[in-house]
């Protein structure tokens, strides 16, 4: 069956919590729905190649499940009991209830909650100035970059590095922690380039055997947590063997006498014990990166989803700091740009309206936070009223059990603004819905690239659907407020942030989609010195340092961290009660919980299961497919068993959030995750759980 007959195509952006922020080229079909949607092929980064989710985006669009009216709740929570309502009569009671928690409780009675459900900064940051005009609950955001974050700042003092096309110029290219195919599919484009044209090795380090893995040269499976000792080892290695820059150390880094008998302590032998790799895997690894000037680290996310994964983030990020691969095209490391932007958002996030100093609310504890644990609350009252915006918490958030509790509170007045019936719109009391990103204008910046991109709106909502930003300016209004900010549009925002930050104007940017904020490629590798004020990289980090740069607050006594770049030995211990470590890794054609309702993702991720290895299993009498119930002291949940041998004993994997109620017993994965704050300034372990495995009775 031939595909329809564009209209038009129209260029735009993937909005998605996915560091490549994807040029769009998106097919508008006669009847104003959409058709195809592919990559761009003149965008230097995305280079024609998306996810094979947002190719089928089509089917998330046009769902037939979006929602498109306003509710109230007429029952129980969860009941599924809704009336259908008028934006007016949605919007006035929000206004009134609101009013009213404020005058009994006070205003941080009142938490704004929100995440990246999309990217772009006017419809995800927009909330804020809700915030800030009535001086409600702040959010700490830690749930994704706390502990990532400051790990790269630690060593260079700035969240930016090597421009990632070069990983096309590298002579070895480095993933480590991402599962780059499922979660960020273009690197794979220019890791593959350097392979065809110029010969170079690609590694893959990982705690399984993953998709990404399987298209590498050198895999090195690890044990969760132990990615600290594989980096510390392998400088050990290097200086052992005389592969270390040392002129360049001298010049750019504190490296020092004491750092350096440090790592001689830090063996092969001694890391092979910790990681379960052997010491020649340890000793190839240190020395294809040793002998290889030319070497990319692309340092992703998941390896740092433990608790010490702000201590490993900067141990891997020596790595490169060591053999000086900064000094070469193609060498060096990158995980984000996210601290390059220079963007003036003051207007946009409402800083002229704020109020005080209201308390800071950890995200990742909103279990806690909602069933009232007073340390979490930071000595405050209960929280009495959420608004949730471009999230899940009731799938995605650590501690599902407390998380759930407290949702399903009768006296928490809870809106959700949403696209789906999600697991945490089933629990509201007012459900809004919401655009899609081809329905609002938005920028977004790339994390993952050098690039601020604009999506135009393009097609008409469904329905009675509004934007995220319109909401916020009508519950605004609804309270008071007579800001010009809450009377503009989204589009004008856009444009009023383009000047505030001296960009060039909207207008010139519609003509190409883009404003290219790379920075010069010496600056890119620090080629005349890292941001620190001595110009120095850091192999000692001064965390009080990067707690300065970015506003982070203290989650442990500064005086427990390693001194120097390490493996720190604080993860989840298990047990004889819990002999398992636990990860909670991303799927193929899930994003978060975004696409869990799509027909092609469904289809392709199938029931909601977890590795194990052949040997666990065999021992524990569980064969392929069976039924098994996973488990540690915060909950359990109902998986089928997968036998795979690219993982190391004693691990489980279990692949993507799959929707709550499509477990056998309701309850999903993050019934196991942990939401304690990671040190040293937060951040959610979602890698980092002791659990065990049975059969399912």
């Amino acid at each position: 069956m031939n595909a329809p007959i564009a209209q038009r195509t129209i260029r735009s952006v993937c909005p998605h919590d996915c560091p490549s922020v994807c040029a769009l080229d998106v097919d508008i079909l006669a009847d104003g729905t959409i058709g195809r949607v592919r990559g761009a092929k003149d965008d230097p980064y995305t280079a024609g190649v998306i996810c094979e989710k947002v190719a089928r985006y089509a089917e998330r669009i046009h769902h037939p499940e979006r929602l498109t009216h306003p509710l109230r709740r007429v029952g129980p929570k969860g009941a599924g009991q809704w009336q259908r309502i008028s934006w007016d009569e949605a919007l006035d009671e929000i206004a009134q209830r609101f009013l009213a928690i404020e005058s009994e409780h006070g205003p941080e009675a009142i938490w704004p909650y929100f995440y990246a459900g999309t990217m772009g900064h006017v419809q995800r940051d927009g909330i804020e100035r809700l915030r800030a005009l009535r001086g409600y609950s702040h959010q700490y955001d830690t749930i994704c970059t706390g502990l990532a974050w400051p790990g790269y700042i630690a060593g260079t003092g700035l969240l930016g590095g090597v421009n990632p096309e070069q990983m096309a110029e590298a002579d070895c290219v480095v993933i480590w922690g991402t599962n780059a195919v499922h979660t960020q599919v273009n690197v794979m484009t220019h890791a593959m380039k350097a392979r065809k044209t110029r010969g170079a090795k690609v590694v893959v380090i990982d705690i399984y055997r993953n998709a990404t893995m399987d298209q590498a040269d050198m895999g090195l499976v690890l044990r969760p947590g132990t990615d600290g000792a594989l980096a510390v080892a392998t400088m050990h290695v290097l200086l052992r063997d005389g592969l270390a820059n040392r002129d360049y150390m001298d010049r750019f880094t504190d490296f020092s006498p004491e750092f350096e008998a440090h790592l001689a302590t830090r063996t092969p032998e001694w890391a092979a014990d910790i990681t379960g790799l052997s010491v020649a895997e340890i000793e190839g690894f240190a020395h294809l990166i040793g002998q290889t000037p030319r070497s990319f680290f692309r340092l992703g996310f998941g390896f740092s989803r433990q608790r010490n994964g702000s201590t490993a983030m900067h141990a891997a990020l020596c790595i490169p700091a060591m053999t000086g691969a900064w000094q070469h095209r193609g060498g060096g490391a990158f995980h984000s740009n996210s601290g390059t932007w220079a963007l003036d958002k003051s207007r946009l996030t409402g800083k002229h309206l704020q109020k005080g100093t209201p308390r800071l609310l950890d995200m990742s504890e909103i279990g806690p936070i909602l069933i009232g644990d007073a340390r979490a609350l930071q000595g405050g009252g209960p929280v009495h009223a959420m608004i949730v915006q471009n999230t899940n918490p009731a799938t995605v958030a650590p501690e599902q059990t407390l998380v759930q509790q407290g949702l399903r509170r009768d006296d928490l007045f809870l809106v959700v603004h949403e696209q789906f019936m999600t697991e945490t719109a089933e629990l509201a009391d007012i459900v809004l819905p919401a655009t899609m990103f081809l329905e609002h204008n938005d920028y977004y910046t790339r994390g993952g690239h050098t690039r601020v991109l604009y999506g135009p709106a393009v097609v008409d909502a469904p329905g009675e659907a509004r934007s995220n930003h319109e909401v916020i300016n009508a519950i605004a209004q609804r309270l008071g407020s007579d800001d010009p900010i809450f009377r503009t549009s989204d589009r004008d925002v856009v444009a009023d942030t383009f000047a505030r930050s001296n960009y060039p104007a909207l207008e010139e940017v519609e003509k190409t989609g883009y404003i290219d904020r790379g920075r010069p490629d010496d600056d890119a590798r620090f080629a005349n010195g890292f941001a620190w004020p001595d110009g120095r990289f850091r192999f000692a980090p001064n965390w009080q340092a990067v707690s300065d740069i970015k506003g982070y607050r203290w989650v442990c006594d500064p005086a427990i961290l390693p001194r120097f770049a390490d493996h720190w030995a604080i993860t989840e211990a298990t047990d004889a009660e819990h002999p398992f470590k636990l990860a909670t890794s991303p799927a193929r054609a899930f994003l978060n919980s975004s696409f869990n309702q799509t027909p092609g993702s469904l289809r392709r991720e199938g029931e909601p299961s977890v590795f194990i290895h052949p040997d666990d299993a065999a021992r524990l009498g569980i064969a392929n497919g069976a039924p098994v119930v996973v488990g540690n002291h915060r909950g359990s949940v109902q998986l089928t068993a997968r036998l795979f041998d690219g993982l190391r004993t004693g691990v489980l994997i279990a692949e993507g959030l799959h929707r709550n109620k499509a477990h056998r017993g309701g309850q999903g994965i993050n019934m196991l995750t942990s939401a304690e704050p990671a040190p040293p300034f937060g951040g959610a372990p979602f890698h980092d759980a002791a659990v065990w495995i049975r059969l399912a009775s």
